[in-house]
């Protein structure tokens, strides 16, 4: 996944229907000799909608907690999609645009407060390692680079086989692999980690080796390939939001004969464009234990 040297302004096409990162705020300084708590979160996708739906499939948000023992604040930190999802896996086709329009940033939000309910009910809310603020405080530079440099979603995972050796052409990146991320970092920075089972939810894409279509420009512009174009407009359009139950179904029908029948998906992904050549079983959701990462071995006298 590529890292960009700024993250650019959203554009005011791009709306949200719930706000992304509603009551966040700055990452405090933390006292270094400060002990703060640090917590794997995970609940299910939009429980706060439809409650453990979700959970059922086993498709969930991840996030840490952080509670300070000097101030006994709690803090939450994730990362996930500033226009929501359906956004990020797909975009508009906007009249009078030849090229279709993403909005696919994701980001790191970071607010005050642990909603416990939340994250208990359905989910995990479980201590993984203890940290002193001065790393807290190293961590939160980290995550400012971080949050700068990776600044857009990715739904698919996409590997040649279910075969857990199997090649993976494109990985995801998403809230879990922010978590993941931190982890490490956690680690890096000398934090011992407990022995507690984590799992991730993946949402993979199956495909033999995948096509350079190549970008924006080269495909959509003056001189661009118009068959090309018109193929993938053409593939994006049965993914847009439906008004009603019938015209869902007769675009779900396409979608069907394109992926499945026909073998066909185009991937977007670091602003360019990919050819797969899909092969069964086509899409599966796995959720999968992640260990948790060893810290260096000079960590064991902090």
């Amino acid at each position: 996944h590529r890292r960009f040297d700024y993250r650019p302004k959203s554009d005011p096409y791009c709306q949200a229907r719930y706000t992304f990162c509603p009551t966040g705020s700055a990452i405090p300084i933390m006292k270094e000799k400060d002990v703060i708590e640090v917590y794997r979160l995970q609940a299910p996708v939009w429980e706060f909608k439809y409650g453990d739906l979700l959970g059922h499939l086993k498709i969930m948000h991840d996030a840490v907690g952080f509670k300070s023992s000097l101030t006994g604040k709690n803090y939450t930190m994730e990362w996930y999609e500033l226009f929501q999802l359906g956004n990020c896996t797909f975009p508009h086709l906007r009249p009078g645009m030849d090229a279709p329009f993403w909005c696919n940033q994701g980001a790191a939000c970071f607010y005050e407060g642990i909603d416990d309910a939340h994250w208990k009910e359905n989910g995990t809310l479980v201590l993984v390692t203890t940290i002193s603020g001065a790393m807290f405080n190293e961590l939160a530079k980290w995550v400012k680079y971080d949050n700068e440099t990776g600044i857009y979603y990715e739904t698919w995972t996409v590997q040649a086989s279910p075969d857990k050796q199997s090649v993976v052409w494109f990985d995801s990146y998403e809230c879990s692999k922010f978590i993941l991320r931190t982890y490490q970092k956690l680690a890096d920075l000398g934090a011992v980690f407990g022995k507690v089972q984590t799992n991730y939810t993946s949402i993979i894409l199956f495909s033999g080796e995948p096509i350079y279509l190549g970008n924006e420009t080269s495909i959509f512009g003056p001189s661009g390939n118009k068959t090309l174009a018109a193929a993938i407009r053409d593939f994006y359009y049965p993914f847009k939001p439906h008004r009603t139950v019938g015209a869902f179904f007769v675009d779900l029908l396409k979608i069907i004969d394109r992926v499945i029948l026909n073998h066909q998906f185009y991937l977007f992904y670091n602003l360019e464009y990919w050819f797969l050549p899909m092969k069964y079983p086509y899409l599966k959701i796995i959720y999968e234990e992640v260990p948790l990462p060893l810290g260096r071995k000079t960590s064991f006298g902090v």
